[in-house]
C-alpha cells in the first residue's frame, strides 16, 4: 500500500512539466550566418533572409542571428506569456534590444510578459552558436582510451519550432510544492512523524488534482491541490537547525571546450538571464567573479554592462572573486599570482566602487601554500573553493569543511570549502550537504553557491523556488539569499576556536597531468612572465636614469594578456586545441613586445661607441655568464683591463664574463682574445672539469657523475635516463596521469648516435641522438668551467599517442623527503608511500627546481619550463612530454625545445645557490650594444633574499615599486641599497598602498624578514 502510494505520487509529479506550457502561434524567423561576433546593434545591419523550421545552417565556429516580431494576441490576456526558441542551446535571447535570457541546457525559454496586454509588439532577436563539433561528457563515466571530449564531425543545424504561449504558472507552482515535499521526505527517516504527514499531504493531493480532467478545468484544480500542502510547508524548524547562506553564482570557464569569443557570447546569455531572473525574484542574490567577463562585456555589451552596474548598486548581482580571472594556482608564478590580485581587485574598485575581500577559486585544481600570505598582502580575507572534496582516484577526502588556512610563511586565512559541482537546492541535496560535511563539531552554517556552470548558465527559476520555500521549512536546513562574505562574518562574530587549522598547500590527488599537457603554452607562461620580469626593470632604470618614458599601459595590456591565459583550464592544457593556438600567439606577442621594450629601455642607458657592448643583469646578486659577441669583435675586455676568455661556439665568438652587478650592467669592449688554461675535458664518454666528473654510456645516460671536492659518487644508477609509459587515463585524458602508469613502460632501446661538439676553454659538450619509440631526441650536453651545473638542451620531435615521458636522476641522496621550489619559496613534499596521503603525491607541482639534500650536500634538477615532478625515494622523475588524445587531440605533436639541469653542491641547503642557479637558467643576461659605465641599481647583502620584480607604481606616480621575499626559511636581516635617485621609501601591502616609512638612510634600507616573508618596498625618486 505504501509503494503503491509513493508510486502515485512520483507519476504525477513527473507528468505535470508537460502541461506548463500552451503554444498560442508558431513563430516564424529569418536569419543570418556570419563569422564575425556581433553585439544586437551591429546584427541588425546583416542581411535577413526567412528560415524556416528544416533550414540548415552553419559550419563550425559559425554564428547565426535571427529575428521575429511577434505581437501578442487576445488569448493572451492577463496570462504569463514565454517564448519558446527553436535555435538549439548556446542561444542568446534579446528582448526590444536587451540581452532577457538564454536558451541553454538548463533554461529552455524566456518570459515575454507576466501579465500580457494583448497587442503588445515584441522584437525578438537571437544570437546562436554553431559549435566546432566537439561534444562534453564530463562526469558521464569513462570511455575507451579517457576520452572525454569526443570529436565529431560537425554537421549544419537545423532550425526548429519557435512558439509563443501561455505558461501556466500555477501548475508549476503546485510542481514545485510537490518536489519540495517529496525532495524533503526522501532525506528523511520513514519512521519520522514529519515524514509521515507530507506523504500524507502529498497522496490526499493526487486525489484532489487530476491530469485526466481537460486543461481548463484541471487548471481549477489546482488551488485546493496547494492548500492541502500548505499546512505541512508552513511547519517551521526548532532552534538547532543549520543555516545556509546562499547565492547564484554560474561558474563561467574563460575558455575550455570553446575559444574565449564563445565565452563573450556565454557570458552574455548568463548575464542576461541572472538580470531577468532577479527582475522576478526580489531577494535572489548572484555572484558573478572574474573582471576579465565583465571587461569582455563592456566593451561589446554597453546596455548589458549598465544594467548588471545598476544592479551591483543594488546589492543584488555580486562583483567579488579577487583576481582577474581564476587562475591555475600551481603553475602561475608568484608574481603573477599577485598581479592576478592588483588588476582584478582595482576593476571591481574602478567599476563598481568593490572592495574585494573573498578569493573566490571554486574549481582550480589545487593550491599553492604561498597562496595565504598573497591574499593577506593583497587584502584579500577570505578563501573558498570545492575543487578538494572532487576527484578520480582521489585517496582521502579532505578533511575539513571551515579551517583556518595557514601558509609556508605562518600567515593563516580563514577558508571554507563548498560543494559547488552539486549545484540544485532541492531539499535532498541540502540535508545532504549537511549529512556529509566534514569536521562536523562546532560547524553550524554552510556556504551555498547554487546554479549550473562550467559553460555559464547559473540559476534557474527551480533553484529560487526551491529556495523560496525554505526558507525555515522543517526538516531542511534554513536558508538565505545573501551575500558570501555574510558568512564569514557571521562566522567570524562566533567564536572560532574551534576551528582547525590545515598547514601547507591545498594539493588536489588528481589531476596532475595538467602540470605536464600542453607543454608550447606552459612554456610560453615561463617565458613571459621572465620576459615582462625584465622588461619592467630596465624602464625602470630607464625612466629614472636617463628619463625615458615608462610605458603604463603597454604593461598594464600585456600583463592581462599573460593573466588570462593562466586560466585554469588554459595554462593547464584542458582546453580544445583552438584555446592554445590562440594562448601561445599571446605569449609571443607578449614577448615579442617585451623585447622590444627591453632593446629601447637598455639603448637609453647607453653611449654609441663603436666596439663596446654592456651586458645588463637583472636578477639581484652578482652573476657570471657567458655571453654571444657582436660580429666583428675577436674577444672582449673589461673598463678595468681584464681580458676576457674566449671561446669559439656554433661559429659565434663567446667570452664569460665574471661579476656582474646585481640589477645592473657592465661594459666590455672589443680585445684580442686571450688564451687560458683548457680545465675542460671531453669525450664521447665523458666530461670534466676541476669539480665534476662525468660518464656517459652508449645511450647518452650518465653513469657516474663524481663530484670531486665532496670526492662522493653521485649517481645510483644510470642519471638522464628517458622512460615512456603508457598513459591512458581511466578518465580526464589532458587532466589526469593515473597511478598506475608506472605499471605501463614502453621499451626504449633504439641505438644513440653521440658526438663530441664543444672543447672549451669556456663549455664543453656532446649531442646525443636517439630514437624515443616514435619521436626523436636531440640533446646537448654541457659542462661548464668551474661550474657545478650540467645542462640539457634538448629538441624533441614527438610523434606520440597516449604516452608519457620522463627523465630520471636516481642520486645517493638519502633523505626521506624533497624540497620542491613554489611562489616565493618552497616546500618539502614526501619522496616515499607510507601513507595514503604520502602515496598521492606520485605527481606534483614545481616552479624552477626539485632537490633531493643531506645536511652536507646535495642536488637538484632545474627546469626552464617543466613543472610535472615525481620523486620516487632517491629518484626524480622529470616530466617532460604527455600526449592526450582529448580535448585536443595533437597536442604537443611535433617539435619541443628545452632545457633542464642537473646541479650539485656542496653544504647544507641553506649555503647552496639552487634558487641562485634556478633564475639563471631562465633569466639570461641581456646585450646590448654600446657603453656606459658599471653599475648596481639595487643590491641585497643576503643571498636569501631575492628582488623578484622591479616596477613602477600602478598610479602612474613614478614611484618605484620592488617585491623582495625570503627565500630560504630563515629570520634575516639585510641592507638593500640603491644608486637609484630615491628620497623616501616606505613598506606596502602588496596591491602598493597603506605604506608605513622605512628609515632611508645615504641609499640604504635595512630589512628584517621572517621566513618565506613577501615584502613590498615603494620608493619615491627625485622629482625629474
Amino acid at each position: 500500500m505504501k509503494c503503491d502510494r509513493k508510486r502515485r505520487i512520483k507519476l504525477l509529479i513527473e507528468r505535470m512539466p508537460r502541461l506548463f506550457y500552451t503554444p498560442l502561434e508558431t513563430i516564424e524567423l529569418s536569419g543570418a550566418v556570419t563569422t564575425d561576433h556581433l553585439n544586437v546593434d551591429e546584427a541588425r545591419s546583416l542581411s535577413f533572409e526567412p528560415m524556416p523550421p528544416g533550414t540548415r545552417w552553419g559550419e563550425k565556429w559559425d554564428y547565426a542571428w535571427f529575428k521575429a516580431e511577434v505581437t501578442l494576441p487576445e488569448s493572451s490576456k492577463d496570462k504569463r506569456i514565454d517564448f519558446c526558441p527553436g535555435t538549439g542551446i548556446d542561444s542568446a535571447i534579446y528582448i526590444n534590444g536587451n540581452a532577457t535570457g538564454a536558451r541553454d541546457y538548463c533554461h529552455r525559454e524566456v518570459t515575454l510578459s507576466r501579465k500580457a496586454t494583448p497587442g503588445t509588439t515584441f522584437e525578438i532577436m537571437i544570437e546562436t552558436y554553431a559549435g566546432h563539433g566537439h561534444r562534453a561528457i564530463c562526469g558521464g563515466g569513462p570511455l575507451p582510451y579517457g576520452e572525454e571530449f569526443i570529436p565529431a564531425d560537425h554537421s549544419p543545424k537545423a532550425v526548429e519550432p519557435s512558439s509563443v504561449g501561455i505558461w501556466h504558472e500555477p501548475l508549476f507552482q503546485l510542481w514545485m510544492d510537490c518536489m519540495t515535499l517529496e525532495k524533503l521526505s526522501e532525506s528523511l527517516p520513514d519512521t519520522l512523524l514529519r515524514y509521515q504527514e507530507i506523504n500524507q499531504a502529498l497522496y490526499e493531493m493526487t486525489l484532489v488534482f487530476d491530469l485526466e480532467l481537460p486543461h481548463s478545468e484541471m487548471l481549477k484544480t489546482v488551488a485546493e491541490a496547494r492548500a492541502i500542502l500548505k499546512p505541512v510547508l508552513e511547519c517551521h524548524n526548532g532552534s538547532t537547525a543549520p543555516t545556509y547562506y546562499c547565492f547564484g553564482h554560474s561558474h563561467l570557464d574563460v575558455a575550455w571546450c570553446w575559444p574565449l569569443r564563445e565565452t563573450e557570447s556565454k557570458a552574455t546569455r548568463t548575464f542576461g538571464t541572472q538580470l531577468a531572473l532577479m527582475n522576478e525574484y526580489k531577494d535572489m542574490t548572484y555572484l558573478q567573479s572574474q573582471p576579465h567577463l565583465y571587461w569582455m562585456v563592456k566593451n561589446k555589451h554597453p546596455k548589458l554592462y549598465a544594467r548588471i552596474k545598476k544592479a551591483v548598486k543594488q546589492g543584488r548581482w555580486i562583483p567579488e572573486g579577487g583576481m582577474w580571472v581564476e587562475p591555475d594556482a600551481n603553475m602561475t608564478g608568484g608574481e603573477s599570482l599577485i598581479r592576478q590580485c592588483v588588476h582584478g581587485k582595482r576593476f571591481f574598485r574602478d567599476e563598481f566602487n568593490i572592495q574585494s575581500r573573498l578569493l573566490w577559486m571554486p574549481d582550480v585544481f589545487g593550491c599553492t601554500a604561498s597562496l595565504p600570505q598573497i591574499m593577506k598582502g593583497c587584502e584579500l580575507d577570505y578563501f573558498s573553493s570545492h575543487k578538494m572534496f572532487w576527484g578520480v582516484g582521489r585517496r582521502e577526502t579532505f578533511p575539513y569543511q571551515s579551517f583556518w588556512w595557514r601558509g609556508i610563511d605562518g600567515t593563516e586565512i580563514f577558508a571554507h570549502l563548498h560543494n559547488q559541482y552539486n549545484s540544485e537546492v532541492d531539499p535532498q541535496t541540502l540535508v545532504d550537504k549537511w549529512n556529509t560535511r566534514q569536521k562536523q563539531e562546532g560547524l553550524t552554517s554552510r556556504l551555498v553557491p547554487y546554479g549550473w556552470g562550467d559553460g555559464g548558465g547559473g540559476p534557474t527559476r527551480e533553484h529560487l523556488e526551491y529556495l523560496r520555500r525554505q526558507q525555515d521549512l522543517e526538516g531542511a536546513p534554513r536558508c538565505k539569499n545573501s551575500h558570501p562574505l555574510d558568512f564569514f562574518h557571521a562566522e567570524e562574530e562566533k567564536q572560532t576556536d574551534w576551528m582547525p587549522t590545515y598547514v601547507g598547500e591545498l594539493y588536489l590527488q588528481t589531476h596532475q597531468g595538467t602540470y605536464t599537457t600542453q607543454a608550447a603554452t606552459k612554456k610560453g607562461n615561463r617565458q613571459s612572465e621572465f620576459a615582462l620580469r625584465e622588461a619592467e626593470m630596465w624602464t625602470v632604470a630607464a625612466a629614472n636614469v636617463a628619463q625615458a618614458p615608462y610605458p603604463l599601459a603597454t604593461f598594464d595590456r600585456l600583463w592581462k594578456k599573460v593573466l588570462l591565459n593562466q586560466f585554469h583550464d588554459i595554462l593547464p592544457g584542458s582546453s580544445i586545441a583552438r584555446v592554445h593556438e590562440e594562448a601561445e600567439a599571446d605569449y609571443a606577442r607578449v614577448i615579442s613586445s617585451c623585447k622590444t621594450i627591453i632593446d629601447e629601455s637598455t639603448g637609453s642607458l647607453i653611449s654609441s661607441k663603436k666596439e663596446t657592448v654592456t651586458v645588463f643583469n637583472s636578477l639581484s646578486w652578482q652573476r657570471n655568464a657567458m655571453i654571444v659577441l657582436p660580429d666583428g669583435f675577436t674577444g672582449a675586455s673589461t673598463d678595468d683591463g681584464e681580458v676576457l676568455p674566449v671561446q669559439t661556439i656554433d661559429g659565434r665568438t663567446c667570452v664569460q664574463v665574471a661579476e656582474i652587478p646585481s640589477c645592473g650592467w657592465q661594459p666590455l669592449r672589443n680585445s684580442k682574445p686571450v688564451k687560458v688554461e683548457n680545465e675542460l675535458k671531453v669525450s664521447q664518454k665523458s666530461l670534466e672539469n676541476s669539480l665534476l666528473r662525468i660518464s656517459i654510456n652508449a645511450k647518452g645516460e650518465l653513469t657516474s657523475i663524481f663530484d670531486k671536492e665532496l670526492g662522493l659518487e653521485l649517481t645510483d644508477a644510470p642519471c638522464n635516463q628517458f622512460m615512456l609509459f603508457k598513459d591512458v587515463p581511466y578518465s580526464f585524458d589532458a587532466w589526469n596521469i593515473d597511478a598506475p602508469y608506472k605499471d605501463c613502460p614502453v621499451p626504449l632501446n633504439g641505438k644513440a648516435t653521440i658526438t663530441v661538439k664543444d672543447r672549451g676553454p669556456l663549455v664543453a659538450s656532446v649531442v646525443v641522438e636517439r630514437p624515443l619509440h616514435n619521436s626523436t631526441l636531440r640533446q646537448e650536453i654541457r659542462l661548464s668551467a668551474k661550474s657545478r651545473r650540467i645542462e640539457f638542451e634538448t629538441w624533441i620531435d614527438w610523434q606520440e599517442r597516449h604516452k608519457l615521458l620522463k627523465v630520471a636522476f636516481p642520486v645517493t641522496i638519502v633523505t626521506d623527503e624533497a624540497l620542491h621550489e613554489i611562489q616565493f619559496g618552497h616546500i618539502a613534499r614526501p619522496n616515499h608511500a607510507s601513507t595514503d596521503q604520502d602515496a598521492a603525491k606520485y605527481e606534483v607541482c614545481q616552479q624552477k627546481w626539485t632537490a633531493l639534500c643531506e645536511n652536507s650536500h646535495g642536488v637538484a634538477l632545474l627546469n626552464d619550463c617543466k613543472y610535472g615532478i615525481g620523486v620516487d625515494d632517491n629518484t626524480m622523475h622529470l616530466t617532460l612530454l604527455k600526449s592526450p588524445l582529448a580535448p585536443a587531440a595533437r597536442a604537443d605533436i611535433g617539435s619541443n625545445h628545452f632545457t633542464y639541469a642537473f646541479y650539485a653542491w656542496k653544504g647544507s641547503f641553506a649555503e647552496s645557490d639552487v634558487i641562485q642557479e634556478g633564475y639563471a637558467l631562465n633569466a639570461p643576461v641581456t646585450v646590448a650594444s654600446g657603453h656606459t659605465a658599471a653599475n648596481s641599481l639595487l643590491r641585497v647583502d643576503q643571498p636569501n633574499i631575492i628582488i623578484e620584480s622591479v616596477k613602477a607604481a600602478e598610479d602612474g606616480s613614478g614611484d618605484i615599486v620592488l617585491r623582495l621575499y625570503e627565500s630560504k626559511r630563515m629570520h634575516s636581516r639585510c641592507v638593500l641599497s640603491t644608486t637609484l635617485p630615491v628620497t623616501k621609501a616606505s613598506e606596502t601591502n602588496m596591491l602598493e598602498e597603506k605604506g608605513s616609512a622605512l628609515d632611508l638612510k645615504k641609499g640604504e634600507l635595512e630589512l628584517t624578514f621572517r621566513p618565506f616573508e613577501i615584502k613590498t618596498v615603494r620608493m619615491k625618486v627625485r622629482a625629474k
